[in-house]
């Protein structure tokens, strides 16, 4: 039931456009006030598709009001009525985000179209945050135990926010999938997520690779060169194996984490940045910590929320369904028909120490299908499932 407010200080223009909305629509739920400031109080503890607002107004005017609004509700659209000696600020509200303006006395027909195409944006800006929450099916994370419940609430409640993460676990155990996630489900999705692996990448060249270089900043440096950190600008910067880092990277790190500025190698000039940044490790970094690899400093930045993802031996139960998806994945990929994993093929596998983790079992789920029967059957798995 689309909501509406009209703030207006002449009440009987209040009254008329209510009477005009109510007979348009018995869906329409149409609340009013009678000036700026009781409209943005209820604006503040309200949610509102539409917002119909008077320009010259007592206390708080329409353009005073269309600002502050934006600032903490940029989603509502506003259109904002304006007299006949405003029609210049009427036009200028349009460039401050209103969505658009009508004349007083309203013309029905504008008005009514007005209203209906403005229910319209805000219908689609809904739709829209909620397509951002359905991550894409590559970087689903497939189970049911507690443990992986507990890792979707959590990316649930973090990724709206700004707040950075840490992502541990041991290798193989999908600690990608959770940064897709939280970028995915974050209000920066639209923007890129820039993945770098740190453990991949030479010492010598970590630096060049994250804040980019300037032209002669070294020998291979024949031209300017941005880095990760300015190609994940308003989006996100996923740094995995942060524990292989180098300690004079990681302070570079730690500057752009405190300033949002980063500065090419070579140059003296800063470039800031607006970046989140979510890393993941395999390793202890507290041990790395103690021992001298890794910076407290940086550490403390990072990991504002800590996730821990569990190795597959401590989430068995979910292995038949990891199995049937990668079964169902590995079929679509080859075009051929999904093999079926008998009951005892499954409670075997369960069994077995995967110390690979996902990535383990999805390749011997990729043999087994490649080299066993029409269904894969106990015998099967001891054939082709060995270590």
């Amino acid at each position: 039931m689309p909501k509406i407010l009209i703030i207006e200080d002449e009440a009987a223009i209040r009254r008329v456009l209510t009477k005009i909305l109510s007979e348009e629509s018995e869906t329409y739920e149409v609340e009013d006030a009678e000036d700026g400031v009781i409209g943005f109080e209820k604006i503040k503890n309200n949610d509102y598709d539409l917002v119909l607002c008077d320009i010259k107004m007592p206390k708080m005017d329409g353009v005073e009001l269309l600002e502050a609004v934006k600032k903490i509700k940029p989603e509502i659209p506003m259109v904002m009525i304006s007299g006949h000696g405003d029609m210049e600020t009427a036009i200028n509200t349009m460039r401050l985000g209103a969505f658009d303006y009508i004349s007083k006395p309203p013309d029905l027909n504008r008005l009514l179209n007005t209203v209906r195409n403005a229910l319209d944006k805000k219908q689609l800006v809904v739709e829209n945050k909620i397509l951002k929450k359905k991550v894409s099916k590559n970087y689903e994370m497939i189970g049911e135990s507690e443990a992986i419940d507990h890792i979707k609430v959590m990316i649930d409640k973090v990724a709206p926010t700004e707040a950075r993460v840490l992502i541990t676990g041991p290798n193989g155990t999908g600690k990608e999938l959770v940064a897709h996630q939280l970028h995915e489900k974050s209000d920066r999705a639209d923007f890129p997520l820039i993945e770098v692996n740190c453990a991949a990448i030479p010492s010598e060249l970590i630096e060049s690779e994250l804040f980019g270089h300037v032209k002669g900043a070294f020998t291979s440096a024949v031209k300017d060169r941005a880095g990760k950190f300015e190609a994940a600008d308003k989006g996100t910067i996923f740094l995995d194996e942060i524990g292989d880092m180098s300690l004079s990277a990681q302070a570079k790190v730690l500057r752009a984490l405190q300033e949002s500025m980063i500065t090419r190698v070579g140059a003296d000039k800063d470039i800031k940045v607006d970046v989140r940044v979510v890393a993941a490790t395999n390793k202890d970094l507290k041990v790395e910590i103690a021992e001298g690899r890794f910076r407290e400093d940086l550490y403390h930045r990072l990991a504002v929320i800590l996730i821990k993802v569990p190795s597959l031996n401590d989430r068995r139960d979910d292995i038949p369904m990891l199995i049937a998806h990668f079964a169902n994945k590995i079929a679509t990929e080859q075009g051929t028909a999904v093999k079926k994993f008998s009951k005892d093929a499954v409670k075997l596998l369960q069994e077995y120490d995967w110390t690979g983790n996902i990535r383990e079992l999805r390749n011997v789920v990729e043999r087994l299908i490649i080299l066993g029967g029409s269904e894969i059957s106990e015998n099967d798995v001891k054939l082709f499932a060995s270590k």
